[in-house]
């Protein structure tokens, strides 16, 4: 039915950690996660493990890592070089976002590849500013239909070698379908609830240096430099046990739709992330910026009038329209009627409200997703605007990089489609 693809059905489970269990121990397993069932905003949840090839960008340089032990070098523009390994075939699959491609990270340093920036910051975090893994197999769960596949791309494989090995993948997932139990998660759990540790967490920013920073800020604003500038500090602490363990705590207590969880070589990525930042379905694209926020109330009569208040905020607001026109231009350099068919919408989560604006567009016939995510990137919701009049001004005021955060997870898959997010609310264990 579909050349080159080979789909089979699994047994469902509401809980995709089940399936993640099987396959994490695999080299750098991921699992780009919907938050179900505690989010009601996500549906799908995609995960896989052992990609074909690696790229793995530092500074100028990218290694390109292949299964078969094959390693090569380039000092291409990274987004050049996945629009390289990358076949796009079009192929319109009926229910599945993904069958079979990229998956991983895009670093907020990445921008530095795409934009001419100071060098101020220290970088602290050894880090790939671009981690991407091509993954000719995945295993798609849709929580909306209740329902699961194993997904092998076979002309992925071709394209990448054609020495990719599926028979650990296919033992792995269809040998205990029958059964409906393919993971142990309350073992996991119960074995490893306790065995996360971390120390109190430490600023890199005092109190007083945090404040000047603001004040510079507020003075480029008022010297016409710039509109907003979103501005962040970072917090570190030391950590024994299993990162698994948690980020299976934390989806708990903040299911987040553009969640995620994956392992490197050296460490593993946590992000729990609610913000949408560029998807493409066929030739419909869509961006969901997030400006305003607000806790949640603690009786629903606080939280309804909290609600409110962010709703009428002008402060709010303002910063939002500001990055919707941003995303506006970002878009309109591949794509075509760009609208707004939601501006500064109520969205509630698990511990705050948040004001989110839908950007839509239509790619031109001559681009691709790729070209869209590179020319948008980093988001202009957690730089500020204009972008790079921000970012100048965050590297100068931010000691250290932001290495991944505030850069972007997510999947570009052979069939075009593409998804990704804004990496706030993200650790990395290194």
């Amino acid at each position: 039915m579909h050349p080159g693809l080979l789909i089979k059905p699994l047994v469902y489970q509401p809980e995709s950690a089940h399936w993640f269990l099987r396959v994490r121990h695999l080299p750098y397993a991921i699992w780009l996660d919907s938050g179900h069932p505690g989010s009601p905003y996500g549906r799908f949840d995609i995960i896989s493990a052992a990609p074909q090839c690696l790229l793995e960008t530092h500074a100028e340089k990218t290694n390109i890592y292949f299964c078969d032990g094959k390693h090569e070098e380039s000092y291409q523009n990274p987004f050049t070089l996945l629009k390289h390994y990358l076949p796009i075939d079009d192929q319109q699959i009926e229910g599945l976002p993904f069958v079979g491609g990229a998956l991983g990270y895009f670093g907020y340093d990445l921008g530095r590849r795409l934009e001419k920036l100071p060098v101020k910051a220290q970088r602290d975090i050894n880090l790939p500013e671009m981690c991407l893994g091509l993954y000719p197999w995945a295993i798609v769960q849709d929580h909306q239909l209740q329902q699961t596949w194993l997904v092998i791309n076979e002309t992925l494989n071709q394209r990448l070698g054609g020495i990719y090995n599926f028979s650990e993948i296919e033992t792995l997932c269809l040998s205990s379908s029958h059964d409906g139990v393919p993971g142990k998660l309350d073992v996991f759990l119960a074995g490893n609830s306790n065995n996360f540790k971390i120390n109190k967490f430490k600023r890199n920013l005092s109190p007083d240096n945090y404040s000047s920073a603001i004040t510079r800020i507020q003075e480029y604003i008022l010297a016409g430099d710039c509109y907003q500038v979103n501005f962040a500090q970072r917090f570190d602490t030391e950590f024994s046990g299993d990162p698994l363990t948690a980020y299976l705590l934390l989806r708990k207590a903040l299911p987040s739709p553009f969640s995620g969880f994956m392992q490197l070589k050296n460490g593993a990525v946590l992000s729990l992330s609610p913000e949408r930042f560029i998807q493409a379905h066929g030739k419909q694209v869509e961006t969901k910026p997030i400006k305003g926020t607000i806790k949640r109330g603690a009786s629903p009569i606080e939280d309804e009038a909290n609600a409110h208040w962010l709703q009428q905020s002008l402060k709010n607001r303002a910063e939002n329209v500001m990055i919707v026109d941003l995303l506006r231009n970002d878009l309109s350099k591949h794509c075509i009627n760009v609208q707004v068919p939601k501006l500064c919408e109520l969205q509630s989560f698990a511990n705050v409200h948040h004001l989110v604006s839908t950007v839509t567009a239509e790619l031109r016939e001559d681009a691709t997703a790729i070209d869209v995510l590179r020319d948008s990137f980093p988001g202009g919701s957690i730089t500020g605007a204009p972008k790079i009049r921000a970012m100048e001004i965050i590297e100068e005021l931010e000691p250290t990089r932001r290495s991944l955060y505030c850069g972007s997870l997510g999947y570009i898959s052979t069939n075009g489609h593409m998804d990704t997010s804004i990496a706030i609310r993200t650790l990395v264990c290194v």
